[in-house]
């Protein structure tokens, strides 16, 4: 056995040369992340880099190289006298309810939503479209900056319907403040919303976006393309909606579907 490889190397009937020492380090990285975005570690502080070598049958070498891969994504920190603390707290957002973000972020921490620019405007001709509005029709556009707990986290650039947008417009900048869109929209229009159609893609950050958003340049982020419909299935608000991707989860309970 080589001495870096600490039990974790392919054996019997491998194809090529087996795992590098990189590839074992960031398959604990994966493990050790989702257990950081979990909350997984009581009052911060991950296990010591021996019982880590132990739970994953590995080198310490190993060990290190995936803590400093979780260093430099701005999950975890080597401090002194205590060990490897986590620091770069994470949110998750469920996609089996049609909630606001502010509606779930609000459970984590104080949010905090700045109006950037709320507007009547000529929509564009795809949004339009999509909101099934005529060519040419007006449309009320928000864009808000999300912060939890003072660090930015989302920017959500918004398209209304007018009959649910104008209403929201009236409220003025305090309440589109402190109340999640959502709830707003559902009072404006007097019904309930119904149901979103959502497609999330990673992307890497313009450089405009990343400076609202507290990034370094060239970050990944989580474009959310959101549709959303009142309950008689009209279309109400879409979203251009982008996350720090090292900040939030995406999380879902799934079931597989059963034929008969």
């Amino acid at each position: 056995m080589d001495a870096d490889d600490g039990g974790d190397g392919h054996r019997g009937g491998a194809v090529g040369d087996g795992p590098t020492r990189a590839d074992r380090a960031r398959r604990v990285a994966h493990v050790l992340r989702g257990q950081v975005v979990r909350g997984a570690f009581p009052g911060g502080v991950l296990p010591d880099e021996r019982a880590l070598v132990a739970e994953f049958g590995t080198s310490r070498n190993t060990v290190r190289e995936a803590l400093g891969l979780l260093r430099d994504e701005g999950l975890v920190e080597r401090r002194r006298g205590v060990g490897t603390v986590v620091v770069g707290r994470t949110y998750e957002h469920p996609l089996g309810e049609l909630s606001g973000l502010a509606e779930v972020l609000q459970r984590h921490g104080t949010v905090v939503n700045e109006v950037r620019a709320a507007r009547i405007v000529r929509a564009p001709g795809s949004v339009a479209r999509r909101l099934e509005l005529p060519e040419g029709s007006r449309a009320v556009y928000l864009e808000r900056l999300r912060r939890v707990d003072g660090m930015p986290l989302s920017l959500d650039c918004t398209y209304l319907i007018p009959e649910v947008g104008e209403p929201l417009l009236a409220l003025g900048p305090e309440r589109l403040e402190n109340r999640d869109v959502f709830e707003l929209i559902e009072r404006a229009a007097g019904r309930p919303l119904g149901s979103a159609e959502v497609a999330v893609r990673a992307v890497v950050a313009d450089p405009a976006t990343c400076a609202v958003l507290g990034m370094t340049a060239g970050g990944a982020v989580l474009a959310v393309d959101r549709l959303t419909r009142l309950a008689d299935g009209r279309p109400a608000d879409l979203e251009f909606i982008h996350l720090r991707g090292d900040r939030l989860t995406l999380r879902a309970r799934l079931d597989r579907a059963r034929e008969g």
